[in-house]
């Protein structure tokens, strides 16, 4: 994929840049492409060889119509959360590392609803402020919103993705309830019906 200056991009783990130049360098004899890419966040300068721009997951920061779609998967009600912390967190740490906004989204869904149940760890809890200050600063910029109202935003729709999550949970146990006594019910008819023959048998 190649860059213009002026393109916002997203760096995995840097957040949100906007390519300010490219120029050629020469190193060890070797001559290099490199993006100059200013990060919003905290306003630095980083150099990102062109040859490898595929290998750090260098991408296009997502469009409007991207931000809906988004919005509507942080509210769907659909949570990963594995209950084994070392599964969980290298999962999660694979997610981030690939830069999709989609991967963060999932990260941000599990590890928010987890807290709301117990203590995260300290990388736990560092990787979710991570992933809700990435997203926060891409939506931000994407739709020209001040950050703590997009941060609003993203809150409201993981406040209706947690109430999704529980009524789905409360419907599920409502149908397993239902269908033990209708389990219970048919088996005990077919021990009847298998009964039947047999008592059958004796009279005659």
């Amino acid at each position: 994929m190649t860059f213009q200056v002026g393109d916002k991009v997203i760096y995995p783990n840097h957040g949100l840049g906007i390519v300010e130049r490219v120029e050629e360098k020469t190193i060890l004899g070797q001559t290099l492409g490199f993006f100059h890419l200013r990060i919003v966040a905290n306003d630095t300068t980083v150099l990102v060889p062109v040859a490898n721009v595929d290998g750090v997951g260098l991408r296009k920061a997502i469009s409007d119509e991207e931000v809906e779609r988004l919005f509507q998967l942080l509210s769907d009600g659909k949570i990963d959360n594995h209950q084994n912390w070392k599964g969980r967190f290298k999962d999660n740490s694979d997610k981030m590392r690939t830069g999709s906004i989609y991967d963060m989204c999932d990260v941000l869904k599990s590890l928010t609803f987890l807290s709301k149940s117990k203590s995260l760890s300290f990388r736990e809890k560092r990787m979710l402020d991570r992933a809700k200050a990435l997203i926060v600063s891409e939506i931000s910029e994407v739709m020209r919103e001040k950050a703590p109202e997009v941060e609003a935003k993203v809150d409201s729709a993981l406040e209706r993705c947690f109430v999704v999550k529980a009524r789905n949970m409360a419907r599920a146990s409502a149908r397993t309830k239902v269908a033990k006594p209708v389990k219970a019910a048919a088996a005990a008819a077919a021990v009847v019906a298998a009964a039947a023959p047999r008592r059958a048998a004796r009279a005659s």
